[in-house]
């Protein structure tokens, strides 16, 4: 008879409590229940990136278009200027430049903020039960009815060492 383990992720709420009474009301022992508390993130995610780490957000891009434009509207004018049009396409990069990085980067942090209030479901427990291949799909189907997150059966590999 091979034994598998179910891993599942909750809120902690009183489903967690549920979905705990459900398995122990299928025979399933309390031996065979393991429930690990997560510690969820504390620390702000960082805006700017560094060599190693990349969300893929750039705040680049639109700063870079609009240097662009900005410094060919600068040359254009800058011919009929005092200082000529290469002096005003410099300045109109480099306003244009910090328009659309500071534009990127209030959207981006309003993203984020907009992002966090959607996602308040967070993982905030693991919960794990050792159960033979019969009870798998009740056990998932429980922890489906009581609101997981999340739900992953692993298979338990049979090791019966023979000895020479």
């Amino acid at each position: 008879m091979n034994n598998l383990y179910v891993m599942s992720t909750f809120e902690h709420t009183t489903y967690l409590e549920l979905a705990l009474s459900a398995l122990e009301m299928e025979n399933i022992p309390k031996e065979n229940i393991l429930a690990v508390p997560l510690n969820n993130r504390k620390v702000k995610r960082k805006l700017f990136d560094t060599i190693h780490r990349s969300d893929g957000i750039s705040l680049f891009d639109l700063g870079a278009a609009f240097a662009t434009v900005f410094s060919v509207i600068g040359a254009s004018i800058g011919f009929r200027l005092e200082w000529g049009p290469i002096i005003w396409g410099i300045i109109g990069a480099i306003i244009g430049f910090a328009l659309g990085f500071l534009i990127d980067l209030w959207f981006n942090a309003n993203k984020r903020k907009r992002d966090n209030k959607l996602k308040r479901k967070t993982s905030e427990l693991i919960l794990i039960v050792y159960c033979h291949n019969e009870q798998a799909d009740l056990v998932e189907g429980i922890l489906w009815e009581n609101l997981a997150l999340g739900v992953a059966q692993l298979e338990k590999e049979n090791s019966n060492p023979t000895q020479t």
